[in-house]
């Protein structure tokens, strides 16, 4: 098993769309950099930490490739033009 974590202007229509590929096991959500230790959803959506909300994927590379991941990624309307990875 790998690890992808992709950055994102949102991460709920991302995880959903990640639970439905083939070869991933397990998508989780959470929030990666940022200036306050502890936050929240509110306040991450307010703007107010500077933290961007992150899918993490963990998949199977006998059945997907971690290029595949980021060539859906890139190219499904989950990319918003504002997303990180």
């Amino acid at each position: 098993m790998e690890i992808a974590i992709l950055a994102l202007g949102c991460f709920w229509k991302p995880e959903m769309e990640f639970d439905k590929f083939n070869g991933i096991v397990k998508t989780e959500v959470g929030y990666c950099g940022g200036n306050v230790n502890k936050t929240n959803y509110e306040e991450v959506c307010a703007g107010k930490t500077n933290h961007a909300e992150v899918v993490k994927i963990e998949f199977d590379t006998s059945k997907v490739s971690y290029d595949d991941i980021l060539n859906y990624f890139f190219k499904s309307s989950i990319f918003n033009g504002l997303s990180l990875i």
